[in-house]
């Protein structure tokens, strides 16, 4: 199989997931046993594109022009390839953990579930493989109407007022100032296209760098850049798995993503760093990084505290775009998949006490290890690695994220990037402690372990043992990542 055919099937397969599940709504076994089937097929595809992009092939496809010189296009490179395997990876464990969460808490319209989430999975392949910004515009705007129906799952009065916010702010930003920058970029440089070293130096110049790049940072509100980060606390109304989605396997990863992609492609790094338009974007970034750890602090559901340590563990991936260093660019990178293994984790436990224990306080939560003693373990490991601490996935990023802000002269950036991982460990570790070294408000001092089903356990405690190995087996990712950065050496 040619390594185009296996980028069509990569687009192709979600799409089957998604007709199959609104197809046999009347078999959910048969249903769900194909979403599984799928989605280890697209994993397996998926890998098979590893070893071309390793070796230096970046394969396109081009499939239709909308108007001259503006193609829908595809082309794979080692950012996309990265992302595509934590797409790819995390569908098929999500879809194990949403089979048991959505039985076991006994969850209506599960085909629609499943459908909506196949097609959320289609725009995030799609804009990992994008070869121009009007194809990732167009996969991005995409995901953002496929998972409306996710965040609104329960129909209710809360839900339809979450949804309005998640659905009002993605697409406001987006056309309002994202489609913009992508149009003011066509006019600029005659192109749209992904290119090394970017498209813009020699056509663009003084203050409008800098409005173009806020605009795109800004524009893209997946990224949950703050002040335009409230629609991912308002989508906490959505069931577990959808959250999950959200924040570890499509929504915001595609939001930082598409910065990444603009920072590396469209602007280019020795651009950025030689005009120096990117300086602000370092504060904002460095924020976000810090309020959203803030928040998180005072928050006592579950959910929303881990939503908020979402937003600012986003800053870290714009912070290492905006430092437009070699290692920053490297430790963004790797915080894509660090982050998503280990956050998707701490969801899934969210879920887990919720389908076993119904709880959602994190006031509510003394003693619960020694109910649910996998559940908590597995949390407390994706924790650590959310953390930045070894050996866990999330060490390396954070340390190449801490050397990119030191190559690029910010030293209070580095401050900020330790005063935050110190924050997380605030409001991370205090659940650990009072799960497991605090009695239980009421009943036995020791009560009789009831985890979640196995289809939610078994997945989570997966995750969490991938952010251990991670740890140890970061330098493929590593060298992945290298040719995003020519001149970079050393130091995997």
């Amino acid at each position: 199989m040619t390594s185009e055919m296996a980028m069509i099937l990569a687009l192709v397969l979600p799409l089957v997931a998604a007709g199959l599940s609104f197809v046999i709504r009347s078999a959910p076994n048969v249903r769900d046993a194909c979403s599984l089937a799928v989605g280890v097929a697209l994993l397996g595809v998926v890998i098979s594109l590893v070893p071309t992009v390793m070796d230096g092939g970046r394969p396109e496809i081009v499939l239709f022009e909308i108007f001259e010189g503006l193609p829908i296009a595809f082309r794979l490179e080692p950012l996309g390839m990265l992302f595509l395997l934590v797409v790819a990876t995390l569908w098929v464990i999500t879809t194990c953990y949403a089979i048991g969460y959505m039985r076991g808490h006994h969850e209506v319209n599960q085909s629609r579930f499943f459908g909506c989430f196949g097609l959320a999975i289609f725009a995030s392949a799609g804009a990992a493989l994008a070869g121009n910004m009007l194809t990732l515009f167009f996969f991005y705007e995409l995901l953002t109407l496929s998972t409306y129906p996710l965040v609104t799952h329960h129909q209710n009065e809360k839900a339809k007022r979450g949804g309005r916010i998640y659905l009002g702010i993605l697409i406001s930003t987006s056309i309002a100032m994202l489609l913009l920058a992508v149009i003011w970029t066509y006019v600029i440089a005659g192109t749209l296209d992904f290119r090394e070293g970017g498209i813009l130096a020699g056509k663009a110049e003084g203050p409008m760098v800098i409005v173009l790049l806020a605009l795109y940072a800004f524009g893209t509100g997946k990224a949950a850049l703050m002040p335009f980060h409230r629609w991912l606390p308002a989508a906490m109304v959505a069931p577990t798995p959808v959250s999950a989605l959200l924040h570890a396997v499509a929504v915001v990863k595609v939001g930082v993503f598409t910065v990444l992609k603009v920072v590396i492609y469209i602007f280019g790094i020795g651009f950025l760093t030689d005009t120096k338009a990117s300086v602000w974007l370092m504060w904002a970034a460095a924020t976000t990084i810090l309020l959203g750890s803030l928040v998180a602090m005072t928050k006592d559901n579950l959910k929303e505290r881990l939503a908020y340590s979402t937003v600012s563990q986003l800053g870290y991936i714009v912070l290492g775009a905006a430092l437009a260093s070699q290692w920053g660019i490297i430790g963004s990178g790797m915080h894509i998949a660090m982050h998503a293994v280990g956050k998707i984790t701490l969801f899934f436990a969210a879920g887990a006490i919720y389908v076993a224990a119904h709880k959602t306080q994190v006031s509510q939560l003394r003693g619960i290890g020694r109910s649910m003693p996998f559940t908590m373990t597995a949390y407390s490991l994706g924790a650590i690695s959310v953390i930045g601490l070894p050996p866990f996935g999330g060490a390396w990023s954070k340390w190449y994220l801490a050397l990119g802000a030191a190559e690029a002269g910010q030293a209070i950036l580095v401050g900020v990037l330790m005063v935050s991982s110190l924050l997380n460990i605030w409001y991370l570790m205090p659940i650990t402690m009072n799960a497991f070294f605090v009695p239980p408000d009421e009943g036995p001092a020791y009560p009789p372990i009831k985890e979640a089903p196995l289809f939610c356990v078994v997945p989570l405690c997966l995750t969490a043992l991938g952010s251990l190995a991670l740890f140890f087996c970061a330098e493929p990712i590593y060298r992945l990542l290298l040719p995003l950065v020519p001149g970079a050496g050393g130091g995997g």
